[in-house]
C-alpha cells in the first residue's frame, strides 16, 4: 500500500457530500488564467497594423500600458507555478512515491516560472523605456525595437515547461491509472500541438498559447473530479 504523508490532507476542504475535496489545484487554474491574460492579450503586438515588414516606425503603436499590464500578470502568474509546484511536491508526490512522473511535473512547472521570469520582464523592460514609461528617455528607436523584438516570443516561450508536465501528467493517467483518464486525453493534445508544429515549422512559441489553456481545464478537472491524487 502506498504510504501519504499525513500533511498531504491539510490543502483539503470537505464537500456538501462529506468527500474530501482538493482545494490546492486552484493555484493551477489561476495560473492558467492569468497566464492566458499575460501571454495571450497583453501581446506589445496586439493593436499594431499587420505588414509585410516590422522596423522600428512601429513602436508608435505599441501601447505602453498594455506591456505595464504583461508584467504585472505574468509576474503574478510565475508566483502561481511556483506555489502550484510547491503544493504538487507536498500533496501528491508522497501518494505516489515510485511514479518518476510525478516529480517531474513539479519540476517542469518549477521550469516553467523561471523562463516566464524573464519573458514577462522584457514586456516590463519594454513599458519603462517606451515613452510614458519611467526611462522613457533612455533608448532610442532602435533600442527600443530591441525590445519589442524579445517580446515576439519572449512569453511564450518559457511555457514549454508547462507542456511537459502536461505529458508527465498525461502518463499518470493513461499508464499509472492516478489521474482521470480523460485528463490524461487532453494532456496529450498539447504535447502533440507543440511537437508537431516545432518539428514541422520551428516555431518556438506555440506552447504559450496551449499551456495556459491547459493548465486551466486540466487543474480544474482536478480539483472537481475524482483523479486519485487529490482524493
Amino acid at each position: 500500500m502506498t504510504a501519504v504523508d499525513p500533511g498531504a490532507t491539510a490543502d483539503v476542504v470537505q464537500s456538501d457530500g462529506g468527500n474530501g475535496r482538493a482545494k490546492w489545484p486552484l493555484y493551477g487554474v489561476a495560473a492558467g488564467l492569468l497566464g492566458g491574460i499575460a501571454t495571450l492579450f497583453t501581446d506589445p503586438r496586439t493593436g499594431v497594423a499587420e505588414t509585410d515588414r516590422v522596423d522600428a516606425s512601429i513602436l508608435d503603436e505599441v501601447s505602453r500600458g498594455t506591456a505595464h499590464l504583461g508584467l504585472v500578470t505574468g509576474f503574478a502568474t510565475v508566483a502561481l507555478l511556483l506555489v502550484l509546484a510547491a503544493a504538487w511536491r507536498r500533496q501528491v508526490e508522497p501518494r505516489v512515491p515510485g511514479s518518476t512522473a510525478a516529480h517531474v511535473v513539479s519540476g517542469a512547472l518549477t521550469a516553467s516560472a523561471a523562463g516566464l521570469t524573464y519573458g514577462y520582464g522584457w514586456k516590463g523592460a519594454l513599458a519603462i523605456y517606451l515613452p510614458a514609461g519611467m526611462n522613457e528617455q533612455s533608448f532610442g528607436d532602435d533600442g527600443l525595437f530591441v525590445y519589442f523584438m524579445l517580446n515576439d516570443f519572449g512569453g511564450h516561450i518559457g511555457w514549454l515547461g508547462v507542456i511537459v508536465a502536461a505529458g508527465a501528467i498525461a502518463w499518470m493517467a493513461l499508464r499509472e491509472r492516478t489521474v482521470s483518464r480523460w485528463i490524461g486525453v487532453l494532456s496529450l493534445l498539447p504535447v502533440l500541438a507543440v511537437t508537431v508544429f516545432a518539428g514541422a515549422t520551428g516555431l518556438p512559441g506555440f506552447q504559450g498559447v496551449a499551456g495556459p489553456v491547459w493548465l486551466l481545464i486540466a487543474f480544474a478537472g482536478l480539483a472537481a473530479g475524482r483523479s486519485t491524487i487529490v482524493r
